[in-house]
């Protein structure tokens, strides 16, 4: 219906790059928006503080939520595909990305490999940790995958301002 194909030919590894960093850019704008919308009184309080009922989150906690956010959130993993369609294989390895960099965020370890050594504005997981250990109170740290929309929009001044101060400790 939105124009993900399935035959020949496949689609080169350029043209998947391309893709998959619409796909991100998308999911990452809408998601931080609607992330952002959730930690408003109404939503926080009917659906998002089943999410934060983990304070140190875990690989599991990443789908944890309420049935409502995790339609809600859906829209901005699909509407990347919807906008650029492609393959088939591009729309199943976006799936797999994003479902894998969304446990890794939820691990609570910076690991080796973590993307934040290879890639700027990368969030991760010691990012992410920090909206979970301030709970319902997190005005900061909305993005799923990078960081631009809290840099943006200044709602990472919280999180840099408690990195500065453990620097200092």
């Amino acid at each position: 219906m939105v124009g993900i194909h399935t035959g020949l030919p496949l689609p080169s590894l350029g043209e998947m790059a391309a893709q998959l960093l619409v796909y991100f850019l998308v999911e990452d704008y809408l998601n931080y928006w609607i992330h952002r919308l959730l930690h408003g009184e109404w939503g926080y309080e009917k659906i998002h503080r089943i999410h934060h009922e983990y304070t140190a989150p875990i690989g599991f906690a990443a789908p944890y939520a309420h049935w409502a956010e995790v339609l809600i959130l859906g829209i901005p993993s699909f509407a990347g595909p919807a906008i650029a369609p492609g393959h088939m294989i591009t729309f199943w390895l976006w799936i797999i990305l994003r479902q894998m960099e969304a446990i890794d965020t939820h691990s609570g370890f910076d690991f080796p490999f973590s993307l934040t050594k290879y890639i700027p504005f990368y969030g991760g997981a010691e990012y992410h940790d920090y909206h979970h250990y301030v709970g319902g109170q997190s005005q900061s740290n909305f993005a799923s995958v990078f960081t631009y929309c809290d840099y943006l929009y200044g709602t990472d001044r919280g999180y840099r301002f408690h990195k500065a101060y453990l620097a200092k400790v």
